[in-house]
């Protein structure tokens, strides 16, 4: 028991992102094949390859990178504006946390967060 539940099976992440997808109920019946399942998190980015065969699924390889994320990817956009902003009017605004955010706030638009 975990927490007062009756655990009848422990699954892992990659495969738990398999069924979330709907890949338990797609095909059952189709040959084997391999599936790979990116997730890019705010400071994660991880990848795992599954194989899936009838209906059974068997997790194949899988890696990460625990300082690589969406934050990251934010990040550098901010840096992108910040030296374009540079580039075109020749003025650095690095320094001023009110134009920086609003760069954030810009790239976390784009980036959909």
């Amino acid at each position: 028991m975990i927490a007062g539940l009756n655990v009848l099976r422990i699954i892992n992440e990659p495969l738990l992102k398999a069924i979330a997808y709907g890949l338990d109920r797609t095909g059952c019946a189709s040959p084997e094949r391999n599936v790979p399942f990116f997730y890019l998190g705010g400071g994660t980015f991880d990848l795992s390859i599954l194989t899936i065969d009838n209906g059974f699924f068997k997790v194949k390889a899988t890696a990460g990178d625990t300082h690589l994320g969406g934050e990251d990817f934010d990040n550098r956009l901010v840096s992108h504006f910040v030296e374009e902003f540079k580039r075109k009017h020749k003025k650095d605004i690095s320094q001023n946390k009110r134009a920086v955010g609003r760069c954030a706030r810009c790239a976390r638009g784009l980036t959909g967060r």
